[in-house]
Formats: structure tokens, C-alpha cells, sequence
């Protein structure tokens, strides 16, 4: 195929950091509307690639082709005059401005010389209604839910003409129905003419919406097919080999479950749930709420852990009563939380790798009060090490790691506080299959260890994987348990949400 029947073409693309070589000879293709699906490990690539198509980073070597044409992309202006676009995984919408004003920031509508503010509200809600995204021009992004905010992102990308749509991760933070919408909308595009590259650890999403698939693994691309040539197990084997195809199979505990009860929760409510959860947790076991959006699972993790005022619920940990009223309440009762939304609650983006690992490890690395410079950088190492984490260091920002890894931190440095109940929501949202694999190890290792665990997570194989007991939750009230042995099949858990 000649390079003009390509929107993009990359030929020989090498890039290198701090002498560590992250792309090695890359040629990567993508058709007029074409829906091209790029998958592979955390630190694999794929973001510095499209990096370089937007013009973020420049290669070390290579050229690329707009159209048939060789074209300089030095920087994202070079891009977006050649009409390509980027979602990142990392939101970059401004917080304290709305959603108007960030569809159209730097690029503000001007009329006599003015921002033309009722102009820009107008044609904010014309392509809202396009793509069938119901939100107020007018709410400022930080009131939004994470989910919103992403369909925001992929407004905004497409409020200029684009001929090249790259989605890095678009559904992580997407609910079943916001994904369906999103589908939607590329395939709308597609139709148009748009081509897109889309990024995502989500294998069953890539083999329903992709036409062509590529696997990146270690700085290589080790294969480009139609999609009907893969299924999940192959595209598995592509990207870290035959260990993982077989990972995600339930396995029994080498230590039992025991009958001792770890945390006792009675009557747990939340301001506008009129119902009320009862729940238990064993030592050594992994508990599961599942439920449709709008069920309670983060409204319940978030009042364990003291970020959402309660009702009048009872909580005993080990038998002895516990009044959690904040965050350090939990924590001091021996809760902890992996969060949902990593770059809202999980991490502080701009802060390096050993600041976010001993916040919640002060006392660890302190003497006297003092915080003591070996102890920390000792601690963060061995997190680095422990939790197999890509990184240059640990004084670089959480911010320049895969999201993956920025995933690994957060759960490191609470693995850290060595706590008793973890409650752990969507944690495997946006990774890849490998580092999905080692969270569901580091998940039963900690239950064997008799810790106890509540697993929040939209991925029923999950679920299956890793729970002993699942709990269906339908508004604010659990309404089904299920044991894990009974399970034969995922749909058992399907018909079980959808009652």
C-alpha cells in the first residue's frame, strides 16, 4: 500500500531516554478511517509512540508521513495544523473552568475583539448534543464525576476538525453505558472519514471496536493483523507470553479463610440512601461488591474509609468498636483505601515517586519526629523493586510514569502502613494484563497473610479471579451473596447485577 492511502505513516522510529531505549525501530500505519487498536504491556511504548505523532516528543530517529506526505512535527501545534489530536489518559482539562470554556480553551471564540462567551456556550452544547453527552455547558469540571469529565476530554479534542483521533485509555474511568456512547461516537467518525488510534488494556473493547490490532512489547511492534485474525488468549500471548493466558483462573487459598470476623460492619448508610448495608469480613478473605452503576460499591468503600459522612452504622474491627468520622480514623483502625480515580485521590501527580510513598509512611521513616532522608529513600527502593515498577528513580514525578505503574505506587505505599482491611476500588482500572496479573497476586498473598479485603471492580472476571464471597449491591442495599464455589460461569454475576 503506497503511503498515501495512510492518514499517518511512521517509519524507523527510535526514542531513547536517559540511555534506556523505549522505541527501537518502529513502523506503524494507520489507514483512512481505520479504527487501529495499540496494545501492550505498561511501559511498552505505546504513549511515547503517540507522543511522538503529537508532537509532545520528537524521535531520535525515523520520519513520519501525513497523507503521503514527510512532515516535520515538532511540536503539538505542528500536529494539530495537521489535524491530529490526542486524549490523554491524564485529563487535561482545567478544574476551575467549565465545561464551555475548556471545549474551547486556546481557541476561544472572539467577537469585537472580546471572548465571546454566549458564542462559545451556543456551540458548546450544538456538539454536546451531537454526540449525545448530557452535561452542563456550565458546571465546572471539578463538580464533575471522573467519567463525565473523560467524555468532556473527547469533546474538546473534536471541537476542531480532526482527521487523526488518538484515545489514550478513553474508557478507565467510563461507565458500561458512557463506553457504549463512546463506541457510538467512533464509529460515527469512522464513517466520516476519522481516523483513529486507539489505546486501551481492555481486550474485550479492542477485539468489538478495532479493526486492526498492533501489539507493542518492549519497543517493538511483534505484530499488525486484522482483528479477526486474534482473540484475547493470542493478543495475551503477543504481548507477555503464555504465563498470563491461564492468570486470571480462580485459585484456592493455601491459607483457609478463617472464621474469625476481621471487620463488622451493621446499618451502614450515606446522605440520600434511604437503605442500609450489613457486610463481614473473615480474616483471609476477599470480599466482592459488584453492581450496576449507581448500586453503592464507592459510596461504601468511601464511608469505611471516612471520606463520606455516615448514618448511624456500627463498624467493629477485631471485635472492638471503631468510630470512623475521617480518613485518619480508618487508617488508624487499620483501613485502608486504594481509591477509584488514582490522579484525583490516589496520587499527587506532580509529586516524585518517594514523596507519594511515604506520605502515608511518615512514621516508618521518622525518628523522634524527624523525618529521616535514608530511611525514605530506602522505603521507596524497595517499593520500586517489590512492586515491579518502571521508573528512572524515585525522585521523578508520579506524572511521567505509564498509568499503570502510577497504579503501583498507589498501592505500594498502602500495602506500606501494613493494614489490616483493604478496601480496594476498580485497582486494576487502566493497567495492562501483566501488572493486572501481579495486583491479583499482591491481593492473595495479603489475604493469606490474614489480612481481609473488599474488592470493588466493573471486570466480573475479576471478580471470579480473586473474590471467596461476592455481595450484589442495587440502590445502597445489598440484595444477593453469592459464594464463590457456586459460581460456574461470568453470567451467573451478570443476571445476579441486573436484578
Amino acid at each position: 500500500m503506497e503511503k498515501t492511502d495512510y492518514a499517518i505513516s511512521m517509519t524507523g522510529i527510535c526514542k531513547s531516554f536517559g540511555g534506556v531505549q523505549v522505541l527501537d525501530n518502529i513502523d506503524f500505519n494507520l489507514e483512512k478511517g481505520e479504527i487501529h487498536a495499540l496494545v501492550g504491556g505498561n511501559g511498552a511504548g505505546k504513549s511515547t509512540l503517540m507522543k511522538i505523532m503529537t508532537g509532545v516528543y520528537s524521535c531520535d530517529e525515523g520520519s513520519v508521513y501525513v497523507n503521503g506526505k514527510e512532515t516535520k512535527i515538532a511540536t503539538p501545534n505542528d500536529a494539530k495544523k495537521n489535524g491530529i489530536r490526542m486524549i490523554f489518559q491524564e485529563l487535561s482539562l482545567i478544574p476551575t473552568l467549565t465545561v464551555a470554556e475548556n471545549i474551547f480553551l486556546n481557541h476561544e471564540l472572539v467577537k469585537n475583539m472580546h471572548t465571546d462567551k454566549k458564542e462559545m456556550i451556543r456551540c458548546a452544547q450544538n456538539l454536546l448534543n451531537d454526540l449525545e453527552i448530557e452535561v452542563d455547558v456550565n458546571a465546572r469540571i471539578q463538580d464533575l464525576d471522573v467519567g463525565i469529565c473523560q467524555l468532556v476530554e473527547i469533546a474538546k479534542a473534536l471541537s476542531v476538525d480532526a482527521s487523526v483521533l488518538i484515545m489514550d485509555e478513553p474508557t478507565a474511568s467510563l461507565t458500561e453505558e458512557e463506553t457504549e456512547l463512546l463506541f457510538k461516537i467512533m464509529r460515527s467518525l469512522k464513517k466520516k472519514g476519522v481516523s483513529i488510534v486507539y489505546i486501551s488494556h481492555r481486550l474485550k473493547e479492542i477485539l468489538n471496536i478495532a479493526d486492526v490490532i498492533s501489539v507493542l512489547k518492549d519497543g517493538h511492534i511483534v505484530i499488525t493483523d486484522k482483528k479477526e485474525v486474534f482473540d484475547m488468549q493470542s493478543v495475551v500471548r503477543y504481548m507477555i507470553g503464555e504465563k498470563a493466558v491461564n492468570q486470571f483462573i480462580y485459585k484456592e487459598r493455601n491459607v483457609a479463610v478463617s472464621d474469625e470476623i476481621l471487620l463488622d460492619v451493621q446499618n451502614l448508610s450515606w446522605e440520600g440512601n434511604k437503605n442500609q448495608i450489613s457486610l463481614q469480613v473473615r480474616k483471609g478473605e476477599v470480599v466482592g461488591l459488584i453492581g450496576l452503576l449507581g448500586s453503592g460499591r464507592t459510596e461504601t468503600m468511601e464511608v469505611l474509609f471516612g471520606l463520606r459522612r455516615q448514618g448511624n452504622a456500627t463498624i467493629y474491627v477485631e471485635g472492638k468498636k471503631v468510630d470512623i468520622k475521617c480518613p485518619s480514623d480508618a487508617i488508624k483502625a487499620g483501613i485502608t483505601l486504594i481509591p477509584e480515580d488514582r490522579r484525583r485521590q490516589g496520587a499527587v501527580l506532580q509529586h516524585s515517586l518517594l514523596e507519594n510513598i511515604i506520605l502515608p509512611n511518615l512514621k516508618t521513616v521518622s525518628v523522634k519526629g524527624r523525618m529521616q532522608h535514608k530511611k525514605s529513600r530506602a522505603l521507596s527502593q524497595h517499593c520500586v523493586e517489590e512492586f515491579n515498577v518502571k521508573t528512572d528513580g524515585i525522585d521523578i514525578p508520579v506524572s511521567s510514569l505509564s498509568g499503570g505503574n502510577q497504579q503501583k505506587i498507589v498501592i505500594a505505599k498502602w500495602f506500606k502502613t501494613n493494614p489490616k482491611i483493604l478496601l480496594m476500588d476498580e485497582p486494576t482500572a487502566g493497567v495492562d494484563i501483566g501488572a493486572k496479573g501481579e495486583i491479583v497476586r499482591l491481593i492473595r498473598e495479603f489475604a493469606e497473610s490474614q489480612g481481609g479485603v473488599i474488592f470493588v471492580s466493573s471486570e466480573l472476571s475479576e471478580v471470579m479471579a480473586i473474590c471467596d464471597r461476592i455481595l450484589v449491591l442495587k440502590d445502597g442495599q445489598i440484595i444477593d451473596e453469592i459464594q464463590r464455589k457456586d459460581i460456574t460461569e461470568e453470567e451467573v454475576l451478570q443476571n445476579a447485577i441486573q436484578q
